[in-house]
């Protein structure tokens, strides 16, 4: 908790919150309302504020454009001075995994993959850890990669994706070394920020540090690693569980919210214009917290939270309720935490531990079956807590019990049955850029025909993990053709990107508050564990233009059915 009248409240002044915060991002100096909050300050911010407060009076409160652009200028430098250039000193030429590309064109892109490690890599500068006031950026002691473009600080989800390709690009120590981080950033927040800023520390991002200590524990069989972090990870665990819980049909479940007040710093002109429309100041405020529990979610932003007046997932983002929506992912990733922690209480000989947290992920298992379980839909869907039903609208994340292991195993027959047909009525193997985040054509950037690397992982993962013959062969399908559509977007670019285009092989996604970023850790990531995966038998002359080709008509079809129909694709039949 800061104090009011020190370095950090006057440091939270500039970059969270306050009068300054909002004059420049107001004024629109950049295009990117990121931009200015990545600025260093050139004085300490007790001082910049004394300054500033100065120059609001010279101005009456009402500075031009072009005044507030030289109070900037004065004020601050440009962004990204906290770091230092840095190549990873484990990086490695030739990492074992482009041994098991056979495809020669493959092999030199997976090596061209692990060459973008090199241009994701950054370390902080001394002074930040000397004068941290100076500067948004969270300290952190090691080297990190970063996912690329706006985006040259950590963030918490990507880098489970991110640590996964180094691992597999055998750059242990740049893994760990990320990983303990995060670890160092629990034991200093009591949680870990949505991304490397301090203007992020009001919310956090789906829960995968304990994932990203299993992954490791998992390559390096190095189980001293995971007891060392196990309090840390305990700990985390407690806060979401302490944090984030509601009751639903008498169950406690995890919901994502946000802890600070205002607009998001990082997009504060954007929250407020789509605040504009609210009454009251309460109402605003209410606003800003479902953008920012959105933007915890990681999905930032979805039709998947919209809930309008009918109860549908019509609107935008006005219609935000991202609170009041149990969602299926955050409750099936806490169950896999549960389950891990347990497993490593277990390696350390600790059974009461071990029998504790097994319990804890019973209950949690539990509760996923009754409140998320739909036999009418044949998969686990979101719950409205506001009109009390399940959202029956296609997000990836319906299936990601099936990644985390939150499901009977004894019932996988079954439940591969199900969800097979409800891949079939939906049609989700029909895009020839892999499966959209969702069916509604919203102009959002986590619905159609946006693709996300990581909801393809979780999918593909998830079918694989539920064991069955025709599980198995969609999921490969699924990865081969995942493969196959980055590389042509790579090949036609040079780029890999933050999201994907499900209508087009080989195209790259677009919408929502920013353009298409490049870079793109990962994308990346789940590329090079793909390529490890299926680069034995993946071959590019037999199959990428029949791809294209099968689906053309459908692709066709569907873009116009949008053009016409607009977002109906996305509404439920029942």
């Amino acid at each position: 908790m800061k104090n009011e009248g020190t370095t950090e409240d006057a440091q939270f002044q500039i970059y969270c919150h306050g009068p300054l915060l909002h004059t420049v991002q107001m004024a629109q100096l950049y295009q990117d309302s990121k931009t200015f909050v990545d600025m260093k300050l050139k004085n300490r911010p007790e001082k910049t504020m004394e300054e500033f407060n100065a120059f609001m009076l010279k101005y009456n409160d009402t500075p031009t454009e072009a005044e507030i652009r030289d109070f900037v200028d004065t004020h601050f430098e440009e962004r990204g001075k906290e770091f230092e250039t840095w190549v990873p000193n484990d990086w490695k030429e030739n990492p074992e995994f482009l041994n098991a590309i056979n495809d020669p064109d493959l092999k030199q892109w997976g090596s061209d993959l692990n060459g973008i490690w090199k241009e994701l890599g950054r370390k902080m500068i001394e002074d930040v850890h000397k004068n941290p006031e100076y500067y948004s950026i969270i300290p952190v002691d090691n080297p990190v990669i970063v996912p690329g473009g706006r985006f040259i600080e950590f963030y918490y989800w990507d880098s489970y994706w991110i640590i996964r390709g180094l691992l597999y690009s055998e750059m242990y120590d740049t893994a760990r070394g990320m990983i303990e981080n995060f670890l160092s950033i629990v034991q200093r927040f009591g949680y870990i920020p949505n991304g490397g800023r301090v203007y992020y520390s009001g919310r956090s991002q789906p829960p995968f540090l304990t994932a990203m200590v299993k992954a490791y524990v998992d390559f390096k069989k190095d189980y001293s690693f995971a007891l060392e972090a196990l309090d840390t990870l305990e700990h985390e665990f407690e806060y979401w569980m302490n944090n984030h819980t509601v009751q639903a049909k008498g169950y406690d479940v995890a919901i994502y919210t946000d802890a600070s007040t205002g607009p998001r710093p990082e997009s504060y002109r954007e929250d407020i214009k789509t605040s504009e429309d609210f009454r009251t100041d309460e109402d605003k405020e209410q606003i800003y917290t479902e953008l920012k529990a959105g933007a915890e979610s990681g999905m930032d932003f979805s039709s998947r939270w919209f809930v309008d007046e009918n109860g549908t997932n019509d609107g935008g983002l006005k219609n935000l309720k991202t609170r009041s929506i149990v969602p299926v992912d955050l409750n099936a990733l806490l169950y896999m935490n549960a389950k891990i922690i347990a497993e490593f209480h277990d390696k350390a000989g600790n059974t009461a531990k071990s029998a504790e947290y097994e319990a804890k992920a019973a209950r949690i298992l539990e509760a996923i079956q009754a409140v998320h379980w739909n036999e009418e839909a044949g998969v686990w869907l979101d719950y409205d807590m506001i009109n009390q039903k399940p959202r029956n609208y296609f997000v990836p994340t319906n299936l990601s019990p099936l990644y985390t292991g939150a499901f009977n195993k004894s019932d996988s027959e079954r439940i591969s049955a199900s969800v097979l047909k409800y891949i079939d009525d939906l049609k989700l193997d029909s895009y020839p850029g892999g499966v959209p985040n969702t069916l509604a054509h919203t102009g959002e950037q986590w619905d159609f025909p946006n693709v996300w690397p990581p909801m393809q992982y979780i999918l593909i993962r998830g079918l694989e993990n539920l064991g069955t013959p025709e599980a198995k062969k969609l999921s490969e399908r699924w990865g081969h053709r995942w493969v196959k559509s980055n590389f042509e977007a790579y090949k036609q670019t040079q780029t890999m990107f933050e999201k994907y285009d499900a209508l087009r092989f080989g195209g790259h996604g677009g919408g929502g508050e920013y353009d298409v970023q490049k870079g793109f850790g990962w994308s990346n990531g789940v590329i090079i564990e793909f390529l490890t995966k299926y680069g034995g038998d993946l071959s590019l002359s037999n199959s990428a233009v029949s791809t294209v080709s099968k689906n053309t008509v459908f692709s066709l079809t569907v873009a116009l059915l949008i053009s016409v129909f607009g977002t109906m694709l996305g509404r439920s039949l029942w």
